[in-house]
């Protein structure tokens, strides 16, 4: 469920984990970076947080 927070211009983005992210959660991230400009590893380096 994608949710933009206009208080601090983040695009929140609620999925589910994929402890390697070498599948398809990890290539799905890669490509939106790339199709929405960013960096190609953007949001793939960090830990995954979860409850």
């Amino acid at each position: 469920y994608p949710y933009v927070d206009l208080r601090t211009g983040r695009l929140i983005v609620v999925s589910c984990i994929d402890n390697l992210v070498k599948g398809a959660a990890g290539q799905a991230i890669q490509n939106m970076n790339i199709m929405c400009g960013f960096a190609e590893v953007a949001g793939l380096e960090a830990p995954p947080i979860y409850p």
